[in-house]
């Protein structure tokens, strides 16, 4: 019984020690270290966020107890565990070495651990720290924004991280260049349609590969007519007018005459529409298509119009094709009457001779 009791309260008097040791050494009140590389724990220790961090201690066959703390809280005090972490687990005990691992690490275990021993009753100790790197992660950003052209915007987007991650914006376009804004916020004055589309915002911190999440600008435009030209066609032929408009969003489009809307359903007529395009199809043009047509362009910002000509072209007869070396029927007359002209003085001179 007694040496029972005696096994418990040497237990408690080390565990008492240990944790004086450590709240001592925290406070800036030094312990007895005896030699001053002994014990020694490992150089600091890195990893990342869910990774297993080893913690060794180096000892001789003169230590005869050993414990590692945690701040002022015991882990292991020799073979026994004192903490209530399922993830700290003790790897080795031996006269060399005294280590553990703390499994599933995450950033609350970072921060300095005390390798404590005892010797002839003097105490040394030798602390190591823990950092704990965690990836780079996005955890606020912007949504994709529609926005007028000629104002101002703003995105955002927060990144955490250990060490803290760089922000970048860029935009995703080729005649972008480079990057737009190192922060994390990107701030466009006055912007135009050519900003519009995708701005890629990436947040980076070497411990393991760049974050990447995108937000879509749309830019709204009234429509502008690029292109409106006219076209001549014979009276009975097919023709068409086509009228090409730029617009955000896609313009709608409606054709006129006379200050009359043409509709589609129109004998002959064919109104197409499509984003940015619409054709005006003649299936057989007569005089009364001919004239000046009105393509008028729109959207909720506004409207654009341009006036396009169907005018007549005159059909004209064709020569036919004779081939390589073909000599025309002009030509083949003419050359038989100047034969026959040469010839008209020989046959008078034969007529003489013969008299």
């Amino acid at each position: 019984m007694k040496t029972i009791q005696a096994k418990m309260h040497n237990s408690i008097s080390w565990a008492i020690f240990t944790g004086l040791a450590a709240l001592c050494l925290f406070q800036g009140v030094p312990v007895r270290s005896g030699d001053a590389t002994f014990p020694k724990a490992m150089d600091n220790v890195t990893v990342r966020q869910g990774e297993s961090a080893t913690l060794r201690c180096t000892i001789d066959n003169r230590v005869t107890r050993v414990a590692w703390l945690n701040r002022s809280t015991i882990l292991y005090a020799g073979n026994d565990k004192w903490c209530l972490d399922p993830r700290v687990v003790l790897l080795s005990n031996t006269q060399t070495q005294y280590s553990i691992e703390i499994q599933n690490v995450d950033v609350y275990d970072e921060g300095p651990y005390t390798c404590s021993v005892q010797t002839d009753n003097h105490p040394k100790t030798s602390r190591v720290h823990l950092i704990v790197q965690v990836s780079p992660k996005i955890v606020e950003i912007s949504s994709d924004i529609s926005i007028n052209e000629g104002n101002n915007i703003s995105l955002t987007c927060i990144a955490t991280g250990r060490p803290e991650p760089t922000v970048t914006w860029r935009h995703i376009s080729p005649k972008a260049v480079g990057f737009v804004s190192e922060d994390e916020y990107l701030e466009i004055q006055g912007i135009t349609r050519e900003q519009s589309g995708e701005y890629e915002c990436s947040a980076s911190n070497d411990v393991a590969a760049p974050v990447v999440r995108r937000v879509k600008v749309t830019v709204n435009y009234p429509p502008y007519i690029s292109e409106a030209k006219g076209t001549g066609v014979p009276v009975g032929q097919k023709g068409t007018l086509q009228c090409e408009a730029s617009a955000v969003p896609s313009a709608e489009f409606q054709w006129f005459k006379d200050d009359k809307r043409l509709v589609e359903g129109k004998k002959g007529v064919k109104v197409e529409n499509r984003p940015f395009l619409s054709r005006l199809t003649f299936f057989n043009v007569s005089e009364h298509d001919y004239g000046n047509y009105t393509c008028v362009a729109s959207n909720k910002l506004g409207h654009t119009n341009a006036s396009i000509m169907l005018f007549e072209v005159k059909t004209t007869a064709l020569t036919p094709w004779k081939g390589p070396g073909a000599v025309s029927e002009v030509n083949n007359g003419t050359s038989r009457r100047a034969g026959c002209i040469w010839l008209l003085p020989l046959l008078v001179l034969h007529l003489l001779l013969k008299f």
